[in-house]
């Protein structure tokens, strides 16, 4: 396999992995990109639906990503599609209640519950909904090496559309990917989650939070995707900030994204001068 680096750049793996460090901490501190924020914005707008209510959706339409209501939908510049069929959940009766003193004393109470149907974005159709940015650019052979060094981790891969909407999860020994991404991004993708599988397995596990397990998988695949040519953009910053991560909690997890970056730069048989 080619290295993207020509042979007049006195790069070392350790090089280029630090440059993409540096990229990574300027982006963090810097807000939320456009995209970002207006997608926040976006899904500020849905529901939260209750546990019954999403086993609910999940019974009678699986493969459901995002759910609203008819109105919501009509907001959103989408519209149902003619002859699909609503999702049935059920939606609270809520009456006022008032007190003594009408004037100052109100509340609301459940007086029961009536059906109510919602559709899945996939039942709509119109304006795109606001996305995060995601990775591109070409994959190549990469993503049977990963394949491959993972199967050699005896970690198996498989892939799962109850996942989503996850795009990966990581299950210790164990992949699971949501089927359809495109293929940079799932790329992306397999490289979080083997972040995850390498760096928070056993004691190290108990030893960290969401936050920094989190920031930690996106630095590695922000790093490795950076390193093969992909076109990650704002997606990792986005995301770890997500998280609440931050340059500090980057800076004290440098050693551990440095060394996970490395194993899977060579794994997938990156070369770049590297005389180290």
């Amino acid at each position: 396999m080619k290295s993207r680096f020509s042979p007049n750049q006195r790069q070392t793996v350790k090089e280029v992995i630090a440059a993409n460090i540096k990229t990574l901490m300027q982006q963090l501190e810097e807000g939320h990109s456009e995209a970002f924020t207006s997608y926040l914005a976006a899904m500020s707008r849905f529901h939260r639906y209750s546990f019954g209510n999403v086993l609910e959706i999940a019974r009678q339409r699986p493969d459901a990503t995002s759910v609203a209501g008819f109105h919501t939908w009509n907001q959103f510049g989408r519209h149902v599609k003619r002859g699909e069929k609503g999702i049935r959940i059920l939606a609270p009766i809520v009456r006022i209640k008032h007190e003594q003193d009408a004037a100052t004393e109100r509340s609301s109470i459940v007086a029961g519950f009536r059906a109510a149907y919602v559709f899945d974005v996939s039942q709509t159709e119109g304006d795109d909904l606001p996305e995060p940015a995601k990775a591109t650019g070409e994959v190549g052979e990469r993503r049977g090496l990963l394949f491959t060094f993972l199967d050699q981790q005896g970690i198996q891969i498989e892939y799962n559309e109850a996942i989503a909407p996850a795009q990966g999860v990581s299950y210790g020994g164990r992949i699971a990917l949501r089927p359809g991404q495109a293929p940079a991004e799932e790329l992306a993708t397999l490289i979080h989650e083997t972040g995850h599988e390498l760096l928070h397995r056993g004691d190290r596990r108990a030893k960290t939070t969401k936050t920094v397990r989190e920031l930690e998988a996106e630095a590695v695949a922000f790093v490795v995707g950076q390193t093969l040519g992909l076109q990650m953009g704002t997606t990792s910053a986005d995301y770890i900030k997500l998280y609440n991560g931050d340059p500090q909690m980057l800076a004290q997890s440098l050693e551990a994204i440095q060394s996970v970056s490395a194993v899977i730069l060579k794994a997938i048989r990156l070369t770049v001068n590297d005389t180290d």
